[in-house]
């Protein structure tokens, strides 16, 4: 096949200057060789110095696969299934207003355990004070087990408690096995050894105001390590991405079972039109012909995107050193440049409705989580528009509950949630959480 890279340098480059990037890795390889690596931009903007692939940035909450791939493990071995109650491994969690007899294993993974989205505390540096805070937190929950999707930090790191009773071991110390297994060599979970290198990306917020970008140091996550505390390169990433695409193997070293590593990306909760929330990954099954398996992250100076196209054993990596980077839209890009698709090809686009004044109404409001992320949306004349974290957009409706932000960057849906005889929404999908009405 003959790739267009050079559109895509183009493409990427646009983008940085429209999105003020400073940053930007990307790496591809296809049956383990690379296809493409390129650095964009800067690693530190004052010294001038560039970014290369080998260039060490934040992949925040990429890092929840690595977990989910370890819990996999232990399921493996047959130390824990993953339909066991939490309770089982961790008797001192007592979540309230949870049926923890209903909540297992699985719920953690697919962040499918009721839980809303819970004020955060990476002061906590031991797994056992963050489960005396959560027994101790006024919970709501969104409903039963299984029955929404809402990106939960909280329950997710409590599988790192679980593979740190097993290991016996400390969580990250444990973790770094993993990634020696898999010659990560320029990717650690220890801040303090980042100084040791010598290609390591400086992390940036850009400030609208003064037209300035201004670094962030890295951040100190405690216990939220588990769902983030991977710093990496897109190399690096590759060696990871391989293991997705031989059936569990590195090297002629089988590092878990087939069957258990696919269970990763099986569909658990559909949170798009025709997207899939698994463990720690997201799939898209048909796409263009092909299943798209990924997962972003976001931190103060980080925006990333990691994934794979098993059909097509195709591995894609994107790290950026900005916060609100659209890392999954270079991301898609570079992936429909590997399959030979238009750069801007997009699987299932939504079309859009008319909604009257009556249907808008129903959903308008100011939705907040405990969390700190928000969102209000109003109507305009006939105009849907939402502010949030500071920013304006103008929404069209592709169903009567559901809204898209038509900014390029920013795909997501925003799914309003109604029940049978209330006249407005009770909560809104935003960004992969769930928040509730406060008026």
């Amino acid at each position: 096949m003959n790739y267009n890279w050079e559109a895509f340098a183009d493409y990427v480059k646009g983008l940085m200057l429209e999105e003020h990037i400073p940053g930007v890795a990307v790496a591809v390889s296809k049956n383990g060789k690379i296809i493409y690596q390129q650095g964009f931009g800067q690693r530190n903007v004052e010294k001038g110095l560039p970014v290369t692939p080998d260039t060490i940035m934040g992949i925040a909450s990429v890092s929840k696969s690595f977990t989910a791939l370890q819990i996999m493990r232990l399921a493996a071995e047959g130390v824990i299934k993953v339909d066991d109650l939490v309770s089982k491994h961790l008797p001192d969690l007592k979540l309230p207003n949870i049926d923890m007899s209903k909540v297992t294993i699985h719920h953690l993974l697919s962040h499918t355990t009721g839980l809303p989205p819970v004020e955060r505390h990476q002061d906590h540096k031991f797994f056992d004070k963050h489960i005396e805070y959560l027994n101790n937190y006024s919970i709501t929950p969104l409903g039963k087990p299984s029955e929404y999707f809402s990106y939960a930090n909280d329950t997710f790191l409590l599988l790192g408690a679980i593979i740190e009773k097993y290991s016996g071991k400390l969580y990250n110390r444990d973790m770094t096995q993993l990634l020696d297994e898999l010659e990560m060599y320029n990717s650690t979970y220890y801040i303090e050894e980042l100084q040791k290198f010598d290609d390591v990306t400086e992390n940036y917020i850009y400030d609208k105001n003064s037209n300035t970008w201004e670094t962030r140091p890295w951040p100190e996550l405690g216990v939220f390590e588990v769902g983030g505390g991977v710093r990496s390169c897109v190399t690096d990433l590759l060696h990871y991405g391989e293991l997705y695409i031989n059936d569990g193997m590195y090297k002629q070293k089988q590092i878990i079972p087939k069957e258990y590593l696919e269970q990763m990306w099986q569909p658990v909760y559909e949170v798009a039109a025709g997207q899939f929330y698994g463990y720690a990954l997201k799939s898209t099954p048909d796409y263009n012909g092909v299943t798209l398996v990924e997962h972003g992250g976001s931190q103060p100076g980080v925006a990333s995107n990691f994934g794979f196209v098993p059909e097509e054993k195709l591995v894609v990596v994107v790290l950026t050193n900005v916060t609100g980077a659209p890392a999954s839209s270079i991301w898609q890009a570079a992936v429909n440049s590997a399959l030979g698709l238009p750069l801007d090809y997009q699987h299932n686009p939504q079309d859009k409705t008319t909604l009257t004044n009556e249907q808008i109404d129903k959903l308008t409001g100011f939705y907040a989580a405990d969390e700190g992320g928000n969102v209000l949306i109003y109507r305009d004349g006939t105009q849907i528009k939402a502010v949030s974290n500071n920013e304006h957009f103008t929404l069209h409706a592709v169903s009567p509950t559901m809204l898209a932000i038509n900014e390029k960057k920013i795909k997501n849906i925003v799914k309003l949630y109604l029940r049978d005889g209330q006249e407005k929404a009770w909560a809104a999908f935003v960004g992969s959480r769930m928040l509730l009405r406060k008026h």
